[in-house]
């Protein structure tokens, strides 16, 4: 076993690998941007060294920095984590040079499987099925165009070299496939550097459902299946293990297959291969088709450690020591059902656009496993994901389990940055969810539904105002003791003005309109019209935050300086912190409402910016290349007449 490991990555899983690396007594070394110099990966490691600034490319893309860091601290090994530099070859080949380790697969395995059009070709020649589609080098768009006619629309455009759905586009109609062509071109040349694509068989009813492997170079085994249908945009949401509905022949298939695509490249660590699934008639052992590998540790790899019991980075670290894997494929045992649920700093009413804020407040409940990158205090970074934890249950059941998702959501507390968090737990109580009818269209069809923002009932709008009047821990403030008269006051919130009497210790009444609440403290929880609230209030800089169940956040105003939107019809404003990619208008132009003004590229994402309103351009505000915050204005019409 090794003694010393850096770590090439930041966030939550760095914070995990350290956890491990404590229980093996292997040290640690994290490595950091600019951005990241009080990170909580940075305090967890025994060290830590300075990489560079905060855009990746000059940090954690930084393959010499981080090389020269593990030579410098005497680490013996590199643990790359997923994203960044995981499944560079290039890299992995200077770590082997430098007369380190690389704990993962070799530089063959990961070229193997980098170009989607080359590892189906030699999937194919494994014996793994694959979906139909167009896996050629030429990238004319002409004969691209004629391929997709050949195969039948609808088809998927997806980068040869892409991931985490960029570079993807589903194209319905012929008519629309140029158009979709180059958008899927130009994302693709920004994420990974290279514009090529394949095109595919759009599968009607799609699951997407893929096998942990992992192997030793010689022998690989799976440790059974895991679903991400549930996805938002390509990105997953939530994942379980195992697959639902899963029968044992399709289990024994897939897995297999799993199986034979590793040993087929002499695969050495943990390996993920993802298959699309067909499950317009259930889920049979003939409707799959291997779409990827990803060559290194997944996001959604806890789900497998709750059913199998397996620690997968005690695993690689084992087996990159030169270790053989020791675990035959009889002696792994699936036990119960997991999830995980990905927490975000995203404004989902906006689009799930990515979000930034500092953490003034963050609870995660007992009970869950919460793999996390933050503390208290921390901001949540333009610069990268902006992941705030993975929420992780398990039970004996996928009943069980999905009752305890639920309630570890309610119980999870987020302050300081728009959240997912709701979403999260709209999608924990979807019926088709529940019943295990799950499909990669499912958020897209329900979306309006599992958006819509609950209005705060009565007894949250009480709750906020007895927060912003600092009773939120039973009324030390205002004791309810007056000689003449019950102590009175009018608190503003956002959207909530309340006029509050203190009537006793811990009684008040709370009016809001022509509705009253009384509120009575009992205990540590405070009681609305004779029901408990079940609910905690937490106040924060500028913001009272209701949690539990949902999260409810009220803005506290100043009645005497009040800010008028100045804004108007005529900007548009950056929802965002990004780079402007591009500006496709000039001043004097005309523009109809929904034309493309500009586009926004945010953590490695890319957003059309389009006209609210019919028009005439007054003014571009910036240039494409441009490094804006959120909120700056961009593009400004005419007024209009």
């Amino acid at each position: 076993m090794f003694s010393k490991i850096l770590i090439a990555n930041r966030g939550e899983i760095a914070c995990r690998v350290i956890d491990t690396c404590r229980r093996l007594g292997v040290g640690t070394v994290a490595v950091y941007s600019d951005a990241d110099a009080t990170a909580r990966h940075v305090a967890m490691a025994d060290e830590a060294v300075h990489i560079g600034g905060p855009a990746p490319k000059e940090s954690y893309l930084r393959g010499d920095a981080i090389i020269a860091a593990a030579r410098a601290t005497g680490a013996e090994a590199i643990h790359p984590g997923y994203g960044f530099l995981s499944e560079n070859p290039d890299f992995v080949d200077a770590v082997a040079a430098a007369g380190l380790v690389f704990i993962g697969p070799s530089a063959k395995a990961i070229r193997a499987m980098g170009l989607k059009d080359a590892a189906k070709a030699l999937m194919e020649e494994a014996g793994v099925p694959v979906v139909p589609g167009y896996h050629g080098e030429n990238q004319d768009p002409e004969h691209l165009a004629g391929a997709a006619e050949a195969i039948g629309y609808p088809v998927l455009i997806k980068a040869v070299a892409g991931g985490g759905g960029k570079g993807m586009r589903l194209v319905e109609r012929p008519g629309d496939f140029a158009e979709k062509l180059e958008s899927a071109q130009g994302e693709a040349r920004t994420a990974f550097g290279n514009p090529a694509v394949l095109i595919e068989k759009f599968v009607e009813k799609p699951r997407h459902i893929e096998v942990q492997v992992f192997g030793d170079g010689k022998r690989a085994v799976h440790l059974y299946e895991r679903d991400c249908s549930l996805q938002r945009r390509h990105q997953k949401v939530i994942e379980e293990a195992p697959a639902p509905g899963m029968t044992e022949e399709m289990r024994a298939a897939m897995g297999q297959a799993a199986v034979r695509a590793a040993e087929a490249i002499g695969y050495s660590g943990a390996g993920t291969v993802e298959f699309i699934v067909d499950a317009s008639d259930g889920l049979r052992a003939d409707r799959f088709w291997f779409m990827e590998m990803n060559t290194r540790l997944q996001v959604e790899h806890p789900v497998t450690e709750a059913v199998t019991g397996i620690d997968l980075v005690e695993w690689q670290l084992r087996v990159a020591s030169g270790e053989p894997l020791t675990s035959r494929q009889e002696d792994l045992r699936l036990t119960g059902h997991a999830f995980e649920a990905r927490l975000y700093a995203e404004d989902v009413p906006a689009g799930f656009l990515p979000a930034t804020g500092t953490l003034t407040h963050l609870h995660f409940p007992e009970g869950a496993r919460a793999d996390t990158g933050v503390r208290p205090g921390d901001t949540i970074s333009p610069w990268y994901d902006p992941m705030i934890a993975k929420i992780i249950v398990h039970g004996a059941t996928r009943a069980i389990a999905l009752s305890k998702l639920r309630a570890a959501l309610e119980d999870t507390e987020v302050a300081g940055s728009v959240t997912n968090l709701s979403f999260l737990g709209a999608l924990a109580r979807h019926a088709g969810f529940a019943a295990g009818d799950v499909d990669t269209g499912l958020i897209a069809r329900d979306l309006d539904a599992l958006t819509a923002a609950a209005a705060p009932d009565l007894a949250v709008r009480a709750l906020a105002a007895l927060g912003a009047a600092g009773l939120a821990g039973g009324g030390e403030a205002l004791s309810g003791f007056a000689i003449w008269a019950p102590l009175k006051r009018t608190v503003t919130l956002e959207g909530v003005e309340a006029f509050l009497e203190m009537l006793g210790a811990g009684h008040a009444r709370v009016t809001i309109g022509d509705e009253v609440a009384e509120c009575r403290l009992r205990g540590d929880m405070w009681w609305v019209n004779g029901r408990p609230a079940g609910a905690r209030i937490v106040l924060t800089p500028g913001r009272v935050s209701i949690f539990g169940p949902g999260a409810y956040h009220f803005d506290l105003v100043d009645p005497l300086d009040r800010q008028s939107d100045a804004a108007g019809g005529g900007l548009t404003l950056s929802p965002m912190p990004g780079l402007v990619k591009a500006v496709f208008v000039t001043a004097g132009q005309a523009v109809a409402a929904g034309d493309r003004l500009a586009i926004l590229e945010a953590m490695k994402m890319e957003h059309t910016l389009t006209a609210a309103r019919d028009g005439t351009v007054a003014e571009v505000l910036v240039s494409a290349g441009s490094q804006v915050e959120a909120g700056a204005a961009l593009v400004r019409l005419e007024e209009d007449e």
